[in-house]
């Protein structure tokens, strides 16, 4: 009986001890002196916060270039359909250059205690996908930065595929749709959904989860108070646009 009293404890005080991370949104761009999103500045913003990790976007340009942009356009140029050359001449709001995802990894490379989270963006089939899968994983490799980097996506097509080439990457997925039974089914490290599915919806997917050996995050947590809910809830990590503050409750 003495054990189990232990046993309890012991358990009681990982829960009471464990600490919520914080995932900077496309960089940390809402600083003081505010920057463009998913920039290289948004970027050394977030490594000086000393965050968990830094968010960006990942897309592919008409010429095969790995670039980092949130939207399908830079500007009136849908980057799925127009040469890097040209979409690197319309500057971000910082006077920055389009970067890309080359340049962005290098720079995150420059500290290793923060995780750099890449969001493959969903194409147009699966083959463009897979491809998009295969150049980004050859890249991480080729910069040393295995251990550095972690997958998002909101399609499950990119995450399998991602764990079918490098069964051993962090993968979690975005979407929404999937239970974390599922998701373990499908051998993801876990759920990355919206705040509001797992304050309002499905709440009892993050002990769930937990239970399962997955990781939950949610996103895009703006409000104290909303970040104070999840944290209650065991909530591994959220990903916000403002980290600072969250950093500080």
């Amino acid at each position: 009986m003495k054990n189990v009293f232990l046993l309890i404890f012991v358990f009681s005080t990982l829960l009471m001890t464990a600490q919520t991370r914080i995932i900077a949104h496309r960089g940390y761009f809402q600083a003081q002196i505010p920057t463009a999103e998913n920039s290289l500045k948004a970027l050394q913003n977030a490594q000086a916060l000393k965050v968990y990790g830094s968010e960006f976007d990942v897309r592919r340009s008409a010429d095969g270039i790995l670039v980092v942009n949130h939207d399908e356009h830079h500007g009136d140029m849908e980057i799925a359909e127009t040469p890097y050359e040209d979409l690197k001449k319309l500057m971000l709001s910082n006077g920055e250059k389009l970067p890309t995802l080359k340049q962005y990894l290098k720079h995150g490379k420059r500290d290793p205690e923060v995780k750099l989270i890449v969001e493959l963006k969903p194409a147009k089939t699966k083959i463009l996908e897979d491809e998009i899968v295969k150049q980004t994983l050859q890249l991480v490799k080729k910069l040393g930065l295995e251990s550095q980097t972690e997958f998002i996506s909101f399609s499950l097509n990119i995450c399998r595929e991602i764990r079918k080439q490098e069964p051993d990457s962090v993968v979690h997925y975005l979407n929404g749709d999937l239970s974390p039974q599922q998701l373990k089914d499908e051998n993801l490290n876990g759920l990355d959904y919206h705040y509001k599915l797992l304050t309002e919806k499905h709440p009892e997917w993050i002990r769930e989860a937990r239970a399962l050996g997955l990781k939950t995050n949610a996103w895009t947590v703006n409000d104290p108070e909303i970040y104070h809910q999840l944290k209650n809830q065991g909530i591994d990590f959220v990903t916000t646009n403002i980290p600072e503050q969250l950093l500080k409750n």
